[in-house]
Order: structure tokens, then sequence, then C-alpha cells
């Protein structure tokens, strides 16, 4: 069983909660597939048994063997990667989208293409089973290749080592590492925030899972801290026979436990959150 944790945008405790789902059993496979800001190995810290290099795109390089710094690709970069320092030209590495354009039109032939491969896909164990996560290099290319990279990682730990349930922390938003995420999973469970950007955000996203008919649950986090909102949260997906799997109060000893490396579930096993998140994922594993 694959279940992916997602939400439509940053803030609203996703990973928190992800982190909890995946304390709940004794074994479990953890796949964090935000991997523009991968954040779960440093909770869970697993070790690196396997790293796999991921090469996302291109980037340009110089040889100024024989550049001769006429500046006609820096005319040229639509991107602003390239620019005149101190009389030499230059590549901004985090800029360059690897187009291919300044290597094409260099009248001295001293730019040319070169991978980039400093982004990294990790598997290993923790200590509730296996995990795997990406980390993408600042400026590469998020495209949902990597997250594919990872979720693929996953299914072949949970074959290999015998473990039925997968958790997914997905990116937050609705782009294309969102939809590599999702695609194909038994269940997706969207944690909002009772917050005007909350809950558009939450319509967002309830719009891509409908359009791949995923068995869909929603958790609304912090609750208590807007009333008023999650109610017209709750309205909203009553109307469209959404199921709510678990309201979570504002607790602080989450951000304790994050703080301690640990889980709300291991930090802070009675609690309201707790047993909010115990229910919520009974509920869902049961259907």
């Amino acid at each position: 069983m694959e279940i992916a944790i997602i939400s439509g945008k940053g803030g609203t405790g996703k990973s928190s909660i992800s982190a909890a789902f995946a304390t709940l059993k004794e074994r479990v496979v953890l796949a964090d597939c935000d991997v523009d800001a991968a954040n779960l190995y440093l909770l869970f810290n697993p070790t690196h048994e396997e790293e796999q290099i991921y090469i996302g795109g291109q980037k340009a390089t110089i040889d100024y063997s024989i550049c001769t710094n006429c500046g006609l690709c820096i005319d040229y970069c639509r991107f602003g990667a390239i620019d005149l320092l101190s009389e030499k030209v230059v590549i901004i590495d985090t800029s360059c989208d690897g187009c291919k354009l300044c290597s094409r039109i260099c009248p001295e032939e001293a730019i040319t293409m070169i991978d980039n491969d400093k982004s990294r896909m990790f598997a290993g164990t923790f200590r509730n089973g296996k995990m795997t996560y990406g980390r993408l290099a600042p400026g590469e290319e998020n495209s949902g290749k990597l997250v594919n990279l990872v979720r693929d990682k996953a299914l072949q730990l949970a074959k290999s080592e015998n473990l039925d349930t997968i958790i997914i922390d997905g990116p937050p938003g609705i782009g294309c590492p969102v939809i590599s995420s999702i695609t194909g999973v038994d269940h997706v469970v969207i944690v909002t925030e009772p917050s005007l950007s909350g809950i558009h955000d939450l319509k967002r996203t309830i719009e891509i899972t409908s359009k791949f008919n995923l068995k869909t649950w929603i958790i609304i986090n912090k609750h208590d801290l807007n009333p008023e909102m999650t109610n017209q949260i709750e309205s909203y997906c009553n109307g469209i026979n959404l199921k709510i799997a678990a309201k979570l109060l504002f607790d602080p000893q989450v951000v304790e436990a994050m703080v301690q490396c640990k889980s709300a579930i291991e930090h802070v096993p009675i609690s309201d959150f707790s047993t909010g998140i115990q229910a919520a994922f009974t509920q869902i594993t049961s259907e």
C-alpha cells in the first residue's frame, strides 16, 4: 500500500504528519519525494547504503584557453546566466537553463555543455524500516524525474524487504513533482490548514487528485487556530464527498518533537495530536 501525503502549500505540517505516519508501524518504507527541500533524513538519520547520481540536465562551461571574451553569448542568453565580471565572461551555474544556445553561437566554440551531476538519490535504513530520498542541487531542474527515481527505489525496497506499506512525503504545490509523487498510489492525504491561502490551495490540489481518480483524504492541521475557516473547509469537503480523516489541534510539542529528531508519535504518544494521527492512519489503511 502506497500512501502519499501532500499539500497545496508549504507550512501546513505535511512533513510532520508524514513522519508520524512512518512511525506508527514497526516497519515501513519511507520515501521523501520533496526533493527540492528534503528534510526527513534530518529527523530519522538513515544509513547511506546506496547513493545514485541523478542527471537532470546540462549546463554551459567555458574553455578560457580559447575564449576571447567577445560577449556575444551574453547578448544571446535570455536567462541572465552569462555575465562579464572583471573583464571575463562567466557562467552563473544556478541561472543556466542548459538550452545550449550559447554553445551554438560562440564563434570560437569555447562553450560546451556538461552534465548536471550534483543531485543525488539516497537509500538506507532508518529506525522504522527502509528510507529513500532525493536531494536536488540548487538550480537544477525538478521535472519529477528525480521523484520517479525515489519512488522506484521505494518499490524495490518494499519488495526486497517484504514490507507492505510505503509512506510518501510529497512536495508542496501542484506541479510535475507532485503529480510524480501521487500517480498510481492507493491513497492521497492532503494536509491543509484553516487559512484563506490554505483553502485556496486545498481546492487546487483536490482538482489534481480528482483528475487521477485517486482515493483522497483530508487532514485539517491546527484546526483550532481558526474555527470559522475550519468550518468552511469541512463544508467544502462534505459538499464534494471527500472524507476528513482528522482534525488536528495545534500542539507546540510537535515542534519540540522535530527539535528532538523524533516524530510526534515517538515524542508524545499520548496526546490529542498523536491520537488523531493514529485514528486517521487506521481509517485510511482499513479502506
